[in-house]
């Protein structure tokens, strides 16, 4: 029995709660009418469904369904359905937080990790975890920080950083401080390692952080890790920049363009004309065809960095170059 006052969308949850999550239309006494309209006793009402594997109902019913059972089942679904989206959020947050500092993706967000966190933050579960960031209850970069944490401490976790590139794992260059073209104030024969998080050359302001194998890892003083390093102020060391000319630094770059055939191709041609190692490359093209590539390469003198920008520049379709300074 339905309370008075009653639609045809009361009437669809009556029968059964997916009649009435898709409910498209209805027909009262043979004629069709509005899902807001009025039933009256003794009529004849027949429900239309969407057979859409996503149909659901809307948020409009809300204002005109009267029965108990109507209202709390269109609760219950807009509910899950937030929380659904709350996930999704949550999980894309905490993967970009970790792109964003250069962080090992595959190594951080792992269902164990992740479980540990979520446990020590007092979750149920990891799908918890993920709902409280996308709903705001706990931040993507406290998360992250947590797991970073797990992995032996931001210290150990950052040397690790350190040693990480992106798009793929790049060779690591462990140099003398002379050879890294950087000076360590008050060090003779430190080795240094110049941080893949932020692939400083010269000209950037620059901060050493002194990892636990005693050597050196220069990054940015605008890294993202940069915060984190810098809550060990007894690890960081001065250091500046004396490029020599057996240095080598690690460069970033990122283009933008309109997809075609034998873009690659030809952004590649380019850089090896102007003599630049390429150590990766990566590109991904969106739906609107516009293709972002991004390339890691070696170069002994970054002052030829704005030459090599201008160069790719001019390639066709191309409508936007940069060097970045993130792994993110």
């Amino acid at each position: 029995t339905l309370p008075a006052g009653s639609t045809p969308v009361d009437f669809a949850y009556a029968v059964h709660t997916e009649v009435g999550h898709r409910c498209i239309g209805a027909r009262v006494n043979g004629r069709l009418v509005a899902l807001e309209r009025k039933l009256e006793n003794g009529e004849v009402v027949e429900v239309f469904t969407s057979k859409a594997p996503n149909a659901g109902p809307s948020k409009d019913w809300q204002n005109f369904v009267v029965s108990p059972r109507a209202k709390a089942k269109i609760r219950q679904w807009f509910a899950k359905e937030r929380r659904e989206e709350a996930l999704e959020t949550g999980k894309d947050a905490i993967a970009k937080e970790v792109r964003r500092g250069g962080l090992p993706l595959q190594r951080l967000m792992n269902a164990e990790s992740l479980g540990a966190i979520a446990k020590e933050l007092r979750y149920a579960d990891v799908t918890a975890l993920y709902t409280a960031v996308g709903e705001n209850h706990v931040s993507a970069r406290h998360v992250v920080h947590r797991l970073v944490a797990s992995l032996g401490g931001i210290d150990d976790a950052v040397d690790a950083i350190a040693e990480r590139s992106t798009p793929s794992t790049l060779p690591t260059r462990t140099r003398q401080g002379g050879d890294a073209g950087v000076v360590v104030e008050g060090v003779d024969n430190v080795m240094v390692k110049l941080a893949k998080c932020c692939t400083p050359v010269p000209g950037d302001e620059i901060m050493g952080f002194v990892t636990r194998g005693g050597g050196i890892s220069v990054h940015r003083t605008d890294c993202t890790n940069a915060d984190s390093l810098r809550q060990q102020s007894e690890r960081i060391i001065d250091v500046s920049w004396a490029p020599s000319p057996e240095s080598v630094f690690l460069v970033a770059i990122q283009v933008e363009a309109l997809d075609r055939h034998r873009l690659l191709s030809d952004v590649t041609k380019v850089l090896a004309d102007e003599r630049v190692n390429i150590l990766s490359a990566s590109v991904t093209t969106s739906r609107d065809r516009v293709a972002v590539s991004k390339f890691t390469f070696e170069m002994g003198d970054p002052k030829h960095l704005g030459h090599v920008l201008n160069v790719v520049r001019n390639v066709e379709g191309v409508y936007d170059v940069y060097r970045v300074t993130s792994a993110a």
